[in-house]
């Protein structure tokens, strides 16, 4: 199946999703049922992780795995924290981004070295661990879901950090096998339907040529038995049900199914009023339904939410430019400029939001034949980044103005 890879990486990169449970957007932690190890610090971890406070978060989980020093639950849980947190600074968490195969091709922050050192470290301690348990018992359910959520993590750093596709296609099988493991011995065990779903679902959705190849390897897809996976644990009230039902609503855009998805967005956005991506996405849901009236609301209540001190310290003004693209899409060049500069309006604004910001205003000013001010936009684009694509077209646009 590798050979196919580097033909059809997209396809095969985006089963990378399976994992994104533990990162593409916070949700809300689950209420009912217990989280491992049984410890009292869990539940303020999980808030502040969920919150988009990923400092504490992980502050929380290295004292939880002080305590539990031999739990792989307690591991598993501080290397998602460290890695969902530096994806976070990377500026890879946009769900937009998860909607199709192009966010492989993004580029992004690089990654912090230490940081990297440190995921790696984790992944390793943890699978010698279970590796170690179920050398003495191959049918420990825990420890082959442990064993499975490990890996699904690692393919996540494989694919998006050290972009290395060949190890994370072979960890995030290793992470669907060991799951279905679980639900032969315990079908009842819901959680392990988060990674076994989501891979059904992306090996569902290869051309028919890829599916075949990988079926000789005993691989294989079902896109619809996926996505009832998926919602049968986002129902479930199990421990990875609000994630199975982010990773639900991020594969029922791509199906275009957006009223079901936009259900789950408002089901679970308003569990954490400080985290701004779900009822970010639930603009990106109600635009490409082409409910764009909604969606002009939201995009202008999640920035005065930030404007009001919401969304402290996160990168809120990610609405703004959401904004200007959507009443540019509806030739309201005027306002979708005054959108675009309220992103330079947000002290310690996102530098590749700013220049995107910027090179859509000096757009919409050149709509308007205000070409100084167009200018002086495109100008400010080419000083930020002067090497990567919104510097190039901003070069053009110096030479020649934009028309659409």
């Amino acid at each position: 199946m590798f050979f196919f890879l580097p033909r059809h990486r997209p396809a095969f990169a985006a089963i990378i999703l399976l994992v994104l449970a533990q990162v593409c957007l916070a949700a809300a932690p689950p209420v009912v049922t217990a989280l491992r190890p049984p410890d009292p610090l869990n539940s303020a971890a999980f808030e502040h992780y969920y919150n988009i406070d990923y400092d504490a978060a992980v502050q929380d989980f290295e004292r939880i795995l002080t305590r539990h020093p031999n739990d792989a639950f307690a591991l598993n849980h501080l290397l998602s924290a460290i890695q969902v947190r530096e994806l976070y600074r990377m500026g890879a968490m946009n769900s937009g981004e998860y909607s199709n195969d192009n966010f492989i091709g993004q580029a992004h922050r690089p990654a912090d070295p230490a940081q990297k050192q440190r995921i790696k470290q984790l992944v390793q301690q943890a699978e010698k661990l279970e590796d170690a348990e179920l050398a003495r018992n191959p049918n420990n359910v825990d420890m082959l879901y442990a064993r499975g959520v490990t890996r699904g993590q690692f393919a996540l750093y494989t694919a998006l950090i050290e972009r290395a596709w060949f190890s994370a296609l072979r960890n995030a099988v290793g992470a669907r096998r060991d799951h279905e493991r679980v639900l032969e011995l315990a079908p009842q065990y819901t959680d392990a339907k988060l990674i076994v779903g989501a891979h059904n679902y992306v090996m569902g959705n290869l051309s028919l040529a890829v599916r075949i190849a990988v079926a000789l390897v005993g691989l294989s897809g079902d896109k619809e038995k996926g996505l009832q996976y998926l919602s049968d644990d986002y129902h479930a009230n199990v421990e990875t049900s609000v994630d199975a039902g982010v990773v639900l609503m991020v594969f029922l855009r791509r199906e275009h199914r957006y009223g079901e998805a936009l259900q789950i967005a408002r089901v679970i956005g308003p569990r954490f009023p400080r985290n701004y991506l779900l009822p970010l996405e639930e603009a990106n849901l109600l635009r490409a339904s082409g409910k764009n009236g909604e969606a002009e609301e939201q995009y202008r209540r999640v920035w005065q939410n930030g404007r009001e001190g919401t969304y402290d310290g996160l990168h809120y003004e990610i609405a703004a430019l959401g904004l200007g693209d959507l009443l540019r899409s509806e030739k309201k060049y005027q306002p979708a400029a005054a959108a675009y500069e309220m992103v330079s309006e947000v002290a310690g604004a996102d530098p590749e939001l700013l220049q995107k910001a910027n090179l859509g205003a000096g757009e919409m000013y050149d709509q308007m034949q205000k070409r100084d001010l167009a200018v002086k936009k495109y100008e400010a684009v080419v000083a930020a980044n002067s090497g990567n694509a919104e510097a190039e077209k901003a070069r053009k646009r110096i030479k020649d103005a934009y028309r659409e």
